[in-house]
């Protein structure tokens, strides 16, 4: 059994997501110039997606901070 996943390179939107509660499934760091963050696929998750990109997703801006910072943590750790 395959799973789907979406794969995204944007920070924003993956703290975005983050902090809307998706966990991310994976980072595949095999590129040194661009890391690759993957989530399991859902209507939810595309759901998400959807407002982010629409300016509709609305998140505390502390919250949003914190997971850039833990993101780049992530990244560079």
């Amino acid at each position: 059994m395959t799973t789907n996943y979406y794969q995204t390179t944007d920070l924003g939107l993956t703290a975005s997501l983050t902090a809307s509660g998706f966990v991310i499934a994976d980072i595949d760091k095999s590129n040194p110039r661009r890391v690759v963050f993957l989530f399991d696929n859902s209507p939810e998750l595309q759901d998400k997606i959807k407002a982010f990109w629409s300016q509709e997703l609305k998140l505390p801006a502390a919250v949003l901070l914190e997971n850039i910072r833990l993101l780049k943590a992530r990244i560079y750790g």
